[in-house]
Parts: structure tokens; sequence; C-alpha cells
């Protein structure tokens, strides 16, 4: 009893913060239509102060890391093996294809542009992905310093609006170039960053166009596991091989081994209903609360200090993956 006190005393004040700030973040988005982890960073930035409160801070360092772990592993719910195979295997090799090139074509352009390749793999994988969610996942198997942290916030907030952009220009653009039900959901899935709003243009079209984008749109949240996997292993590759002995504590995440055996349980259906929907549903309020904490604790300055080309950066790879989507619509 004594114990769980001490942790109640530690990491409540800060953990309470978060969540305050993510129900908000929630209120704003349900009633107003704001993207909410957009909201839920902004709310966050504007009570940087309490970072400053040695009460808060623990608090806050559990929810910007390990609710946002937890939250990551338990995305595996809400997909199975069947909504991947839906899609057949030609749009499935598109998708997969589009998300590797995308990271790819991030590398590249970070390099040309004079920034890390590890801030090109956490934008192109943002966009390529899944968002806001990506960015946080890539993030905690990257180099962890400040430069790291803003990045990270630049990354939410650039994806997360320029996803809110393509929600209301690519229902117009798909209907433009006259293209099916088939292919709208095929264009809108694949390639509106956050999956809420893909949700949002895919029904906005119709429930044809909105159930095959969301099918789309989750195959490249499976995307997630594979990718942050691989960055892991070449970190610590590169680490191990310049003789940084920090690289040695970078292996699989026990959050992504989490993810693939919750997205197993789930595709055999051994999870009840009852169980899986709950979880699923709480895996947006980890993230929305560990966002919360991450924007509390980063100043506002610190983001605004990055300039244009990082803005620049990620419009590239958002107009790359979708006139790469185009073209194969086009041509097959």
């Amino acid at each position: 009893m004594r114990r769980l006190e001490e942790l109640r005393k530690r990491y409540f004040p800060g953990v309470c913060v978060s969540v305050t700030i993510g129900i908000a973040a929630s209120f704003l988005s349900q009633h107003y239509g704001a993207p909410a982890m957009l909201m839920a960073l902004l709310l966050g930035l504007a009570f940087n102060f309490l970072s400053q409160e040695p009460n808060c801070l623990p608090g806050l360092e559990l929810s910007a890391k390990t609710l946002l772990r937890l939250g990551v592993a338990l995305l595996g719910l809400r997909i199975t093996f069947g909504d991947v195979l839906t899609l057949g295997w030609a749009p499935m090799l598109m998708v997969c294809s589009a998300v590797v090139l995308t990271i790819g074509f991030g590398i590249v352009m970070a390099r040309m542009l004079g920034f890390s390749s590890s801030f090109g793999t956490l934008t192109g994988g943002s966009v390529a992905i899944c968002g806001a969610s990506a960015a946080m996942a890539i993030s905690s198997v990257l180099p962890n310093d400040e430069q790291a942290k803003r990045n990270t916030l630049f990354t939410v907030i650039s994806v997360t609006t320029l996803s809110t952009l393509a929600m209301i220009f690519y229902p117009m653009i798909s209907t433009a170039l006259g293209f099916t039900p088939q292919e709208s959901g095929l264009f809108i899935g694949a390639t509106i960053h956050d999956v809420a709003q893909v949700v949002g243009a895919g029904y906005s079209m119709s429930s044809e166009v909105g159930d095959l984008s969301t099918f789309v749109k989750l195959l490249r949240v499976a995307m997630l596991v594979p990718i942050v996997m691989t960055i892991g292993v070449v970190i610590r590759r590169a680490a191990r091989n310049s003789g940084d002995s920090s690289g040695k504590g970078v292996a699989i995440p026990g959050f992504l081994l989490g993810f693939v055996a919750l997205f197993t349980l789930n595709s055999l259906g051994w999870i009840p209903a009852q169980v899986r929907d709950p979880l699923a549903d709480s895996s947006s309020w980890l993230l929305l609360t560990a966002i919360a904490a991450l924007g509390v604790r980063t100043q506002l300055k610190d983001i605004l200090s990055v300039g244009w080309k990082p803005v620049l950066l990620v419009v590239l790879e958002t107009l790359f993956i979708a006139l790469l989507i185009l073209a194969y619509i086009k041509l097959f």
C-alpha cells in the first residue's frame, strides 16, 4: 500500500494534466470538427508552464512514453488479416510499395535539404503510414534528445494539418478526375495521413468509398510494425558500428511485439468483442494523452524556429505519395 501511495503521489499530477487536456481536445474535436491530435498538442503547448512544476514532470514523462507505447500496442486490435486480404493482392502490393518509396523519398529529400536521415525517416514514415500515430511510434525508436523531441512535435503538427486539408480537397480531386468508387476509396485510403481524416473523407463521398478507404488505410497502419522494427534494427547496427554503446538498448520494442500479438489474436477471433472494443477505443485515448503530455513538455518557440525547409519536406512527401497513387490508378 505504501508503494502504491508513493506511485500515486509521483505520477498522478502529471498524468491528470495529460488526461484532462486529452478530454478537452476530444470535446473540441467532437463539437467543432477539429482534429483531436492537433487540439491535444496545441492545448498542451498552452500549458507548457506546468512542465516546470516538479510534481508534474514524472507523470508527464510517463504519459509521453509509457502510455504512448501502450496505445500503439492496442492499435493491433483495430485490424485483422481478413481486413487486409479484402483488398486483393494488387492493391496490397501497391500500398506497401508506396509506403516504402515514400519513406525512401523522405530520406533522400531530407539529406538534400540538409537534414539528417532520421528526420527524413520520421517525416516520411508519418506521411506514408498513419500520420501522428506513426510519428510517435517512429520517434520512440529514434535517438532521443531535445532536437528529436522538437522534430516529433513539428511532424505531428504538419502531418495533421496537411491531413485535414487533404480530407477537404481529395474527395473533390477524386470527383474531378472521374474516379469510380473503388478508385476513390483506393486514392483516399492510400494518401491521407491520419485514420480519422480518411474516414471523414471517404464517408463524405459514399458508404462504399468510406469502407474501402478505411480498409486501405488499415493496411498502411499494419505496415507500422515492420517499418518501426526495421528502423530499430538499422539504428542498433549503426550505433554498434560506430562504437556507441547506447545502441545496444535499441532492440525490437516491446510495444510492437504487443501490437503483433494483439493483431494475431484479434485475427484469430480469440478476443471477445466485449473485451476487444473497449481496448481498441482506449488506444485513441492513450495516444491523445501521450501527445498532450508531449505538448506540455515543449515550448512553442522551439517549433516555430524550425524554418521553412522542414515544411517543404513534408509537403513534398505528401505530394509524392499522392502522385504515386494517382499514377498507379491511371496505369493499372
